[in-house]
């Protein structure tokens, strides 16, 4: 038996800990904040709304289903998923497109769109499946620790079909023309971290996990996800330590000997950090024990950071649905100001969370809970000033949609978070809200290693390493990591 500190509880360190102490370990995990789930934390106002800090898309339903079948359990002992439909609305600048939960219908919609494709987007889903399988069940479960990994026959066999040479902008112009159906199929890799053009085909994945598989809501908030992890790592034996700042990792003779906690030293037998990997590096460290400097860092291309509001309205606002995307204005615009130009965006597209469409649980009786996000480059000046002329435009932009009139009068909560947030809260390399990029040159075996190359027990796992970010990859990842840290 090991005693095993975890730096961390987002959705990867939650997961290293059910998984380490399931292996008959103890099992520490040590939490900065005052609360669990690191970017899927939640907070109460003292008015009653009840607002999920991060993720809101409920994608990929049989990978989170996997956690728990692993610990003998099932998402439906801890929390309902109700189906969303429309799965979510998009607003282009000459109306409007509702994406259906039954694909039957989804297929008349792109019938009726562009002439001949719902028999296309079946070729496409088709095509996305095999790679969802593949993908989503063998590539990424990899420690990605040397390309040999990925030497099976299977895998080899799949190598061609699965695209990782081609581009996700090109892939998807040969199966649509039209322009919605094109930015329909481009939204879900924006959050990869990277504009189409730089992503491999293989990630039509994401198409089919979401879209396929469908749009979904736990029940109570994307935080009932977190308490049941947790549940399960209670169960299993582990001890959690919240407002427990980790400041540093001793080490001594290549080996991770004890972490020094709010000025405590504690010995460990192997430490996994959940933490951000550059911040594990830089700050909990010394140099020579590093696996990348500082100028690696500042090569790597990372997901997008964001502009997020809390808002609640003390009134039901009409004609929004649960998941809205406001794309009126030009999406490769946007993308080259977040990864080219590294600028604030001129004509922005950003997203509307109302989960009080869906569960009224979530804000007093007819009020509305609202979650505005703008996908933003990571490292940018943010001030109050700037994200208030942002605010100003996102709410008349919701204003023209829904036909709701002087939405900023019937505000009865406000709060933002952006960079400056990310940073203080997570210690966020430059701000970052997603990790890094899944671009060609960082996949697998290209992404930071989630084993320290000089400490033999130290590991890293999260959204900065294998297999990359996302709440089922982040999952995924905390797995990998327990497995390698109990070898």
């Amino acid at each position: 038996m090991k005693k095993i500190a975890i730096i961390g509880s987002g959705f990867s360190g939650l997961s290293a800990a059910a998984y380490s102490a399931k292996q008959g370990n103890e099992v520490h995990v040590f939490e900065k904040n005052s609360s669990l789930g690191g970017r899927a934390r939640k907070f109460v106002t003292d008015n009653g709304y009840v607002f999920d800090m991060g993720p809101s898309w409920y994608w990929m339903p049989d990978i989170i289903e996997d956690f728990f079948k692993d610990f003998g359990k099932k998402t439906l002992d801890y929390f309902e998923l109700q189906p969303l439909n429309p799965q979510f609305e998009m607003v282009f600048s000459d109306g409007t497109m509702q994406i259906p939960h039954d694909y039957q219908e989804m297929k008349n919609l792109f019938e009726a769109t562009e002439i001949g494709a719902g028999v296309k987007l079946d070729e496409f889903m088709n095509d996305a499946q095999y790679k969802y399988e593949v993908g989503m069940k063998e590539f990424v479960h990899k420690p990605c620790h040397s390309w040999f990994e990925f030497v099976s026959p299977k895998i080899a066999k799949s190598a061609l079909k699965l695209d990782l040479l081609s581009n996700f902008h090109r892939f998807v112009r040969k199966y649509f023309k039209d322009p919605k159906l094109i930015m329909l199929m481009e939204f879900p890799v924006i959050f990869l971290g990277a504009a189409p053009k730089n992503i491999p085909a293989l990630y039509s994945l994401m198409n089919y996990g979401g879209y396929k598989l469908g749009t979904w809501y736990p029940m109570g908030g994307f935080s009932k996800i977190i308490d049941a992890m947790a549940d399960i790592a209670k169960t299993e034996g582990v001890k959690f330590h919240l407002n427990s700042e980790v400041e540093s990792i001793k080490i001594d003779q290549n080996q991770a000997k004890a972490i020094s906690v709010n000025g405590e030293e504690i010995q460990f037998d192997t430490v996994i950090a959940s933490s951000d990997y550059h911040h594990t590096e830089n700050k909990l460290i010394e140099e020579k024990y590093r696996n990348y400097t500082e100028e690696y860092w500042k090569k790597r291309t990372f997901a997008p950071s964001c502009l997020i509001y809390y808002l609640g309205f003390k009134e039901k606002i009409p004609n929004l649905k649960h998941h809205t995307l406001f794309f009126e204005n030009d999406l490769d615009l946007h993308t080259t100001e977040i990864y080219d130009d590294k600028k604030w965006p001129t004509k922005p597209l950003f997203y509307v969370c109302c989960p009080s469409k869906t569960d009224q649980s979530v804000a007093p009786e007819n009020c509305e809970n609202v979650f505005l996000l703008m996908p933003v480059a990571t490292g940018l000046d943010d001030s109050e000033e700037t994200r208030e002329k942002y605010f100003d435009e996102m709410i008349l932009r919701l204003e023209k949609h829904t036909g709701a009139l002087d939405l900023k009068s019937k505000l009865d909560y406000k709060k933002s978070y952006c960079i400056k947030d990310f940073k203080e809260d997570y210690n966020a390399y430059e701000g970052n809200a997603y990790g890094l990029a899944n671009t060609l040159s960082q996949t697998a075996v290209l992404k930071p290693s989630l084993k320290n190359k000089k400490v033999s027990n130290l590991f890293y796992t999260g959204q900065l390493t294998v297999p990359g970010p996302g709440v089922p990859p982040s999952i995924i990842s905390g797995k990998i990591a327990a497995m390698e840290a109990n070898k």
